[in-house]
């Protein structure tokens, strides 16, 4: 299978880079720091402790397999997430020549979860400074509570102040506050909210904002995930004035009310169920199934375009 992932490439034609290399990447994290581009991704439970993997590439189109965050997780992550196995969902971003890691741990359909925090000063495991530091938990959500403390995607508001978006089916895609430089939580306050269809099971998970021309626009994945060809996944957004919303689609309606623009869906027969998004540098990045390889998932990266009314669009 090895061999078959690096000689297919991750899309075929349309706006998609053409990509070689290892590409088995799930819920990808895309950064760029210097002349080199990262995507951090979900472990894999028989290698490197279920760590978050590393890929990386100098030319943006062959990929390389970079190792794990590292060799063993941290103990405390066993005991705040009985059972936890892999990590899940990273998120990076920089602040001040900080490069901040955050990621989930969790159980498969459980709300126990923890986000996480690492911090680094280089992405480059070359370099001599290069070490993975644990900063400890960020957010907690227990069988108690309405939300689902998964998949982090933290954005800068025009102030500077940074905000970390998740969440997972429950209640849906909620919003706490952070401070620099710790790059933990602000404070205490119940989180809000950003995005609920309203209906069980309340499909919706990933987000990602970013800022353009002065509006803020939260990309999620709706439907189901992680069941390889059967992947129902596709990409919407909506758009909002402020960081922390309302956030409403092309229509109007709020996605607080199961509103959302398609971004990006299934492509024939061949690229099944993208989505678990990250965006950096113009490109977003997505997880998708490949009907060549029997359903195995791999990295797409797509140039995001923006259409005459302000809205993102990407295209295979």
């Amino acid at each position: 299978m090895a061999g078959a992932l690096a000689l297919l490439t991750a899309c075929a034609g349309g706006g998609a880079r053409e990509l070689s290399g290892d590409l088995a990447v799930h819920d990808p994290a895309y950064a760029v720091s210097g002349d080199e581009q990262y995507v951090y991704s979900t472990g894999n439970a028989s290698t490197g402790d279920g760590n978050i993997q590393i890929r990386s590439s100098t030319d943006g189109t062959t990929w390389r397999y970079r190792g794990e965050v590292w060799d063993d997780k941290p103990a405390w992550l066993g005991e705040s997430v009985p059972g936890v196995s892999n990590l899940w969902a990273p998120e990076l971003i920089e602040h001040e020549g900080t490069w901040y890691l955050y990621y989930s741990a969790s159980t498969f359909g459980s709300n126990a979860s923890v986000i996480a925090l690492a911090t680094n000063t280089t992405l480059d495991p070359d370099d001599a400074e290069y070490e993975w530091v644990d900063q400890g938990q960020v957010v907690a959500s227990t069988k108690g509570d309405d939300y689902n403390a998964i998949d982090p995607g933290v954005v800068v508001d025009e102030s500077g102040e940074p905000w970390m978006a998740f969440g997972s089916f429950w209640s849906g895609i909620r919003m706490v506050p952070l401070e620099w430089p710790q790059g933990t939580r602000a404070d205490a306050a119940e989180p809000l909210r950003l995005a609920d269809r309203g209906v069980p099971p309340n499909a919706v998970e990933a987000p990602y904002i970013v800022e353009h021309d002065g509006d803020y626009f939260l990309f999620v994945s709706f439907d189901s995930c992680c069941q390889a060809l059967d992947s129902t996944y596709h990409v919407m957004v909506g758009r909002a004035d402020d960081v922390t919303g309302p956030y409403v689609d092309r229509d109007g309606v709020p996605l607080l009310n199961g509103g959302g623009t398609p971004v990006l869906d299934t492509d024939g027969d061949v690229h099944v169920g993208p989505g678990g998004q990250s965006i950096a540098d113009g490109t977003l990045a997505v997880h998708y199934y490949d009907r060549r390889l029997d359903g195995a998932f791999q990295l797409a990266l797509f140039p995001l375009t923006w259409d005459a009314e302000g809205w993102p669009d990407a295209r295979w």
